[in-house]
C-alpha cells in the first residue's frame, strides 16, 4: 500500500478530516524547505503539496505567481527539490509528498528520468495541472514507476469525462471549489457539498478539495464532506517574507495549528 493510500485509510479509520497543505518549493528560501515542511507535520499536516516553481503557472493566482518567481530566481529547480524530500525522509518516512505543478520540468528533466528521481527521493505522487485525462499517455513513465498521478475535477467538468477522471484517479482526486485560480476568495460551500456528493458516489479515491480555503472556518465548512482539505495561497502569503528558516517554520506552524484544531472540533 502506498504512503498515501495508507494515510486516507488511517483517516478513515480515526474519522479525521484530511489536511494538506499547499507552499512552493524554495520560496521564502531554500534553506527553509525542510524546516517548513517538518513545521507542517507537527501542526497536523496530512499530507504535503510541494509546488514546482515553473515560469508561466496558469492555473495560478498572483501570490502563487510571484512565490515561483522568487523561487526560480533562487536558482531552484527539480534536483534541489529532490534533494529536500530525500532530506525530509531522513525524519518523516510516514507523511505522503505529492509534486505540484506543469508538464514542462518533467518534459525537460524527461518523463522517465524525473519518475526514478522522484521515487528514488521519497515523492508519492503527482499533481500536473497542464496533464488532464485526455493526455494521461504522456505521464504514463510516471505512473509505471509508482507514482500517484492526482487528477483535478472541477465545476465546469462534464459527466463524462468526470467518469473518466475518477476511474483514472489515484491517491486522491482533487476537486476544484470554483472554476478560476488560486488565492481567489469565492467559496460557496453549498454548491461544493453537492458536487462532492456527486463524485464521492462514482470515484474509488478519496476526494479532496482546495481553492478558496484561507482559514479555519473555511476548512472547516469543507470538512463537513470532503475527505481532505487543502490550502495553498494564504499559507504562501503568510511565508513570504520570511527572514530565515526557523522564522518560516514558526509561521507555516501557527499558520496550520488552528486549521487543524477547527477540523478536529468537528469530529
Amino acid at each position: 500500500m502506498s504512503r498515501i493510500d495508507a494515510r486516507f485509510v488511517e483517516l478513515a479509520a480515526r474519522e479525521r478530516t484530511g489536511l494538506i497543505p499547499f507552499f512552493t518549493a524554495g520560496d521564502p528560501s531554500p534553506e527553509a524547505v525542510v524546516p517548513v515542511m517538518h513545521a507542517l507535520v507537527e501542526a497536523g499536516a496530512d499530507l504535503i503539496e510541494l509546488g514546482v516553481p515553473f515560469s508561466d503557472p496558469m492555473a495560478d493566482g498572483p501570490v502563487i505567481q510571484h512565490a515561483s518567481e522568487r523561487a526560480l530566481a533562487k536558482g531552484v529547480g527539480l534536483a534541489r527539490i529532490f534533494d529536500w524530500v530525500r532530506e525530509f525522509r531522513l525524519r518523516d518516512t510516514a507523511t505522503p509528498v505529492v509534486l505540484m505543478g506543469y508538464m514542462n520540468p518533467v518534459e525537460i528533466h524527461g518523463a522517465a528520468r524525473f519518475a526514478a528521481d522522484a521515487v528514488a527521493a521519497g515523492v508519492d505522487g503527482v499533481l500536473l495541472v497542464d496533464c488532464p485525462v485526455e493526455e494521461i499517455a504522456a505521464a504514463a513513465p510516471l505512473r509505471d514507476a509508482g507514482l500517484a498521478q492526482i487528477f483535478l475535477a472541477a465545476p465546469t467538468t462534464t459527466g463524462e469525462r468526470l467518469a473518466r477522471v475518477c476511474a483514472a484517479a489515484r491517491g486522491f482526486l482533487y476537486y476544484v471549489s470554483f472554476a478560476g485560480i488560486t488565492g481567489a476568495d469565492r467559496l460557496s460551500t453549498g454548491d461544493v457539498r453537492e458536487r462532492v456528493a456527486a463524485i464521492r458516489r462514482q470515484a474509488s479515491t478519496p476526494v479532496a478539495v482546495g481553492f478558496g480555503v484561507r482559514d479555519a472556518a473555511s476548512a472547516a465548512a469543507i470538512g463537513e464532506f470532503a475527505d481532505a482539505v487543502v490550502i495553498g495561497s494564504a499559507l504562501v502569503e503568510r511565508l513570504a517574507g520570511a527572514a530565515h528558516a526557523d522564522e518560516a517554520a514558526e509561521r507555516a506552524r501557527a499558520f496550520l495549528s488552528p486549521i487543524r484544531a477547527a477540523l478536529d472540533r468537528r469530529t
